[in-house]
């Protein structure tokens, strides 16, 4: 298929797989997608590695990167910043978390785990943290950099077009994406409620057609509840010139989340997500658990914002994650993950590449079918 997305990258297929493991984005590039990481929990010398992992295994096809640059985040003190942004914490917030570890008897992290999320996410939200990233990003051969939770900032765009990189972002309203145009950003990224993480609340069908018809001819990717080649070409069908996927790559062998979590999606529902606060201080889609049934008791604290939520709570799930791994009951009810509704669509675990080049496959001959139709 040729798109003016797939012509401006420089790509095969139309379709975006966004993730935050490695090897996922590897295998979406190499299968002819283009494979983007979920950049801001890594610092930058962890980032650094896996760019250049991915780097050696895509033989020079293209691949991206995406960071959160939220527009308003909770301000720390620059020359200490997680301490005086920790010092933000409520002690109320902080005994809610502790007692309901001890209520579901969530065993402390043992001393040779290695944390998955850490504080160093509150350094990358922070401006001189987003810059430090974007350092190590350019230092790559990447193809695009996309950016979530607001228009990016002037200078983003401006390091981005310096080096030939195409500027992405993504947006829940109309109005977000004229914003986005006026911001210089080549390529908008329709990501309707159904999705997995940050999103607004209009649905991906209304929100992609009114995205394109403000978009001055930039390309548009349909994201959210897409993880079939039909939901592709619906999307496609919808005006957009091609599809962000993000959710569906949870169901791959590559992908690093946990297993316990990988077990629940397999056994969820497209009912089972919510669109919630408590894991990042803004609205994110994840999958129900126990975890925000207790959030939502009548003496239970109000979420902080970004990022202090995150600082609050990823001690909690680092221990949680690791309890669950084990089996642990109390953790398997507490446990949750960023998910879009397709997560009622999940049967089994694949390979990414077998996902990628079935949904292309299966597109295609939902497309075929439908042009048959005109008589």
């Amino acid at each position: 298929m040729r798109t003016p997305f797939t012509d401006l990258i420089g790509i095969q297929h139309p379709l975006v797989g966004f993730n935050r493991s490695p090897a996922v984005v590897a295998e979406v590039t190499r299968a002819g997608g283009l494979g983007v990481l979920a950049a801001t929990a890594y610092a930058p010398a962890e980032l650094d590695a896996q760019l250049t992992w991915i780097e050696e295994r895509v033989d020079g096809r293209p691949f991206g990167v995406d960071l959160l640059v939220p527009e308003k985040v909770a301000v720390g003190d620059p020359d200490d910043l997680i301490a005086s942004l920790r010092a933000q914490i409520p002690d109320e917030h902080r005994r809610f978390v502790t007692d309901l570890l001890a209520k579901y008897e969530i065993p402390e992290l043992p001393s040779d785990a290695a944390p998955l999320i850490n504080d160093d996410i509150a350094a990358a939200l922070n401006p001189d943290g987003v810059d430090a990233l974007l350092d190590v990003v350019f230092e790559h051969p990447i193809a695009l950099v996309a950016n979530a939770l607001g228009t990016p900032p002037p200078s983003l765009v401006e390091r981005a077009k310096a080096n030939g990189i195409v500027v992405a972002a993504l947006v829940g309203q109309a109005k977000h994406a004229r914003r986005q145009v006026a911001a210089g950003v080549d390529v908008l990224i329709a990501q309707g409620t159904e999705a997995g993480g940050h999103t607004g609340t209009i649905a991906t069908t209304v929100l992609t057609p009114e995205v394109v018809s403000v978009a001055e001819g930039r390309p548009v990717l349909a994201a959210g509840g897409i993880a079939t080649g039909e939901q592709m070409a619906a999307g496609l069908a919808l005006g957009a010139a091609g599809v962000w996927c993000g959710s569906v790559w949870l169901n791959s062998f590559e992908d690093i989340t946990p297993f316990p979590i990988k077990q629940k999606f397999l056994a969820a529902a497209s009912i089972d997500t919510v669109r919630s606060p408590l894991r990042t201080g803004k609205p994110a889609r994840q999958l129900r658990s126990a975890y925000h049934a207790e959030w939502d008791g009548p003496d239970s604290p109000s979420p902080l914002p970004m990022p202090l939520q995150p600082m609050l709570v990823n001690d909690a799930f680092n221990r949680i994650d690791a309890a669950a791994a084990d089996g642990h009951a109390g953790a398997l009810e507490l446990e949750t993950f960023f998910i879009g509704q397709v997560v009622g669509s999940f049967t089994t675990l694949r390979p990414a590449r077998e996902i990628t080049l079935d949904m292309v496959a299966d597109c295609e001959e939902r497309l075929r079918a439908l042009a048959t139709a005109i008589r």
